[in-house]
């Protein structure tokens, strides 16, 4: 199975959200599932591509030229898409994938994901999206949407709605289920 992690391209994040990072894709690889991602190096980006490499997985990077243009290109991907922009990239990156997997990480990666929900909720795509919400990361997130609930900005009963998991061996077993299924 193609699964697309969002995650984090910083190196100011602490060590641990690395590690889980490599550990993941680690596991993903050895499971035979290909890693699509962004491309790019730094932070999390690094971790995932360097934990499918170091189990020989197949790793699928999508990258605009800016960041190529920044030398920020990995060069780690077993296959490389270069995209026009951010734009493209995010297209490639749903119409490349099975699955979708969001790691911690910043406004990229929460735009990345909420693109994924939003075209999800108007019927673009039935991709699953998995959200790990390592250590509480996206406590807020959580408590957040439950607001928009009750407000009534969203509905009860969401059309899309993302599967949020608190360990690296949840998101792996439902990674797991949705393959077998296919």
């Amino acid at each position: 199975m193609k699964v697309c992690v969002f995650c984090s391209s910083s190196n100011r994040i602490a060590l641990e959200y690395k590690e889980m990072a490599r550990e993941f894709a680690n596991q993903l690889a050895e499971n035979g599932h290909s890693l699509v991602y962004g491309g790019s190096t730094g932070g999390l980006m690094d971790s995932i591509a360097e934990g499918a490499t170091e189990k020989q997985g197949e790793i699928i990077g999508i990258i605009p030229k800016i960041i190529i243009g920044a030398n920020r290109e990995s060069k780690l991907p077993t296959r490389q898409i270069i995209t026009a922009d951010m734009s493209e990239r995010k297209k490639r990156l749903k119409e490349e994938a099975e699955l979708f997997v969001v790691l911690p990480g910043g406004y990229g990666t929460l735009d990345e994901m909420f693109d994924v929900i939003a075209s999800g909720t108007v019927g673009e795509h039935k991709k699953s999206l998995i959200c790990l919400n390592y250590q509480g990361f996206y406590n807020e997130l959580i408590q957040f949407s439950e607001k928009l609930k009750r407000d009534g900005f969203m509905p009860e009963d969401e059309v899309y709605k993302p599967i949020f998991v608190d360990t690296v061996e949840e998101c792996l077993q439902i990674i797991q289920s949705k393959a077998s299924i296919q």
